[in-house]
């Protein structure tokens, strides 16, 4: 059996996604430079010399140009979690999926625009009163497609069990705050927003079932390292109702 091979893009393709991309780096240049409210599309399109006609052929809009990297970036957490061993629990899944799609993400912001960046554009939005809602809504379509997946991996009906969408909310909840807590400091990086987001998302197990006013544990060495036995298939977690009484 011969194995099939992907035969390679074609010059037409490779002109096609260069003006494309193109045309993402001076979108997100000018929104960041004087505003998402008042940049045009033809100033768009004149910064890569094409017509506002070529733009209409890539975007739609400037909301999709907008939010062109990002989507990229959500495609590979996505990607991530459909690459999830079937035996781990779904918060072990999202979590390790976080740890491992940074470098494939990295990758593919960085094949359209310089990282530095995007990160100044994901800040442009967040403080962008149009684009935010925007972003809420996209956040909550993206929490829709997990919520879906791990109701699948997990072989439960999501219209009658409600814990996909539940763990799917706090998870993306947890995320938000992570990377809201990071667009309003003073590191703009990527490996600033890792470690923080990795940070946080390590308090959800612990926030969610553990007694606050025990000592916690020192946090792994290791951001990208989460701990299973805190949150894994099989594992027991004790929560103190609000009767005082100790339940598994």
């Amino acid at each position: 059996m011969t194995d099939q091979v992907t035969p390679p893009i074609g010059l037409r393709q490779r002109k096609k996604q260069r003006t494309r991309d193109a045309l993402t780096r001076a979108a997100l240049e000018l929104f960041v430079e004087q505003g998402y409210e008042d940049t045009t599309v033809d100033e768009i399109a004149e910064a890569v010399d094409v017509s506002q006609r070529t733009f209409f052929r890539y975007f739609a809009n400037k909301e999709e140009v907008a939010f062109s990297v990002q989507e990229l970036a959500e495609a590979c957490f996505y990607a991530a979690v459909l690459d999830r061993p079937a035996r781990e629990a779904p918060l072990v899944a999202l979590r390790r999926s976080v740890s491992s799609a940074w470098e494939s993400i990295d990758e593919a912001i960085r094949e359209v625009v310089p990282l530095e960046l995007h990160m100044r554009a994901y800040r442009m939005i967040e403080s962008t009163p149009a684009l935010l809602a925007v972003h809420l809504r996209r956040n909550a379509e993206l929490e829709a497609r997990f919520a879906q997946e791990i109701a699948r991996r997990e072989g439960v009906d999501l219209e009658v069990d409600p814990r996909p969408r539940v763990l799917v909310a706090a998870f993306g909840g947890v995320m938000r705050v992570a990377a809201r807590v990071w667009s309003e400091g003073d590191n703009c990086t990527v490996a600033a927003i890792r470690d923080l987001t990795e940070s946080y998302l390590d308090q959800l197990p612990p926030a969610l079932a553990d007694d606050w006013h025990r000592p916690r544990p020192a946090r792994p060495s290791s951001p990208n390292t989460p701990n299973p036995d805190s949150y894994g298939r099989g594992h027991a977690v004790t929560v103190t109702g609000a009767d005082g009484v100790c339940r598994a």
